[in-house]
């Protein structure tokens, strides 16, 4: 689940926000992964989607929001999900206190500080990967 800011968003260049069925075809095998992160999100308190493009060499991702505050960004790649978090200190301070696997405690102290917040980027490659992506995500919207 390591950070793969190497693999490429799959929608780089597309002209407008991808349609499910774009989504699906780029995920491949991680199409159901998407759906059930997504549903989760939605029924623990970010019902909110938004797909944004930061330019066309960037592609697009999905921000799942509560109440107008980002909580996590997802970017389909080609069968995998590169999942972004920006978390204050808190929020960091929280996850460092939560029994996450240690490659994610690893990334996290690896990440980048912004004046917004800690940027937490993490991949989504198995099933098994979505519960420390669960936790990290209640933990932002906690603090």
């Amino acid at each position: 689940m390591g950070v793969g800011m190497e693999i490429q968003n799959a929608f780089v260049g597309h002209p407008g926000v991808p349609t499910t069925e774009e989504v699906d075809g780029a995920l491949g095998e991680a199409a159901p992964l998407w759906r059930e992160l997504v549903g989760w999100m939605h029924q623990h308190g970010a019902p909110e989607e938004e797909w944004k493009s930061s330019g066309a060499k960037y592609g697009w991702s999905l921000r799942l929001k509560q109440k107008q505050r980002n909580i996590v960004y997802l970017s389909p790649c080609a069968g995998c999900i590169r999942v972004a978090f920006v978390l204050g200190d808190r929020a960091v301070d929280a996850a460092r206190s939560e029994r996450l696997p240690k490659h994610v405690l690893g990334e996290l102290e690896r990440a980048p500080r912004y004046p917004e917040g800690t940027g937490l980027r993490l991949m989504v490659r198995k099933h098994a990967d979505l519960a420390a992506i669960e936790k990290l995500a209640a933990i932002k919207m906690a603090h």
